[in-house]
């Protein structure tokens, strides 16, 4: 008997909704097309796919694909460089949008702010293509500004190719992918701390706190739900390195440090043709980033409370 007023009750509240529910429909629609449709196609990593065969009535090979994988030295390699890489990114790259929103914050002249705001989000839409070739122009040991000030420094040497040494690599990577990202991911802690009630800081000062105790008591706290959802999904994507990065910033001196598994996955399923099991390195991937995500999201709902889901 109770069953029958809770469903009235559902039927009612989609009549009262029914308007956003419609609203609603076109991105929803959106992402069943783009986003699960296509997952179909996960099937052609367990088989020897030809698209002359399609889906369907191609050869299944089961795991095959899988097993020369884990057999193969370079994907090896490639996992190992994705992992650096990505790690690299996380320790320096994530923290760094979170002092800028903190300095941002801080800053008393609101002109100076807004000009400090727009010169840092203008990196986020130039196209990796224009900063790639720019960092090639700057860093250029013969005509190159930024280079000839590193010899003037001392940190190089004079004939030293930045964009082909392997060991300025990593570093490169993790710079560039700070200087691009920074201003646009910072938007969402500077939103995050505009929700806090100006009347705490009002309190703190009235008991004599300073600038950096008052973000260490009050802006960081508020913040920390924020930060450890990022976090979390920051976590989940350590297998997916930035293709367009790595794939531009390759040549012949660093193509073993840049080959991550996006373009390792790339180069076997289209360059090579090899379609099956550049599908293999994909779903590997987000198998992976799954298991990531969802350990780091238990982990921290069990040590700060806050998670994803």
């Amino acid at each position: 008997m109770s069953s029958i007023p809770a469903k009235r009750s559902l039927t009612k509240r989609i009549w009262l909704q029914r308007y956003l529910m419609i609203l609603t429909l076109p991105a929803i629609l959106w992402m069943i097309l783009f986003n699960y449709v296509p997952m179909y196609g996960i099937i052609i990593a367990f088989q020897e796919y030809t698209p002359f065969k399609g889906f369907i009535h191609s050869d299944w090979t089961g795991l095959a694909n899988f097993k020369e994988l884990f057999d193969d030295p370079t994907f090896r390699e490639s996992l190992s460089n994705t992992f650096k890489i990505s790690v690299a990114k996380l320790v320096f790259g994530f923290p760094a949008p979170i002092v800028l929103a903190l300095l941002l914050n801080e800053l008393v002249f609101k002109r100076f702010k807004r000009v400090v705001q727009s010169l840092t989000y203008l990196p986020y839409f130039v196209s990796w293509v224009l900063v790639v070739g720019l960092m090639y122009t700057l860093l250029d040991p013969d005509t190159g500004v930024l280079a000839k000030l590193l010899v003037k420094l001392g940190l190089i040497g004079d004939e030293t190719m930045l964009m082909g040494s392997a060991h300025s690599f990593l570093a490169l990577v993790v710079i560039t992918e700070i200087w691009k990202n920074i201003g646009w991911n910072s938007i969402i802690y500077l939103a995050a701390i505009a929700g806090i009630d100006p009347q705490m800081y009002e309190a703190a000062v009235m008991d004599g706190a300073n600038r950096f105790q008052r973000v260490w008591h009050i802006t960081l706290p508020a913040i920390k739900p924020t930060i450890i959802i990022l976090l979390i999904l920051s976590i989940g994507g350590l297998v997916n390195s930035n293709f367009d990065q790595m794939y531009l910033m390759q040549n012949s001196m660093t193509q073993d440090a840049a080959n991550v598994l996006s373009v390792y996955s790339y180069k076997m399923g289209l360059v090579s043709g090899r379609f099956s099991y550049g599908t293999a390195v994909g779903l590997f991937q987000s198998l992976v980033a799954f298991v990531l995500m969802y350990l780091a999201n238990y982990s921290s709902r069990k040590i700060t409370k806050e998670s994803l889901f």
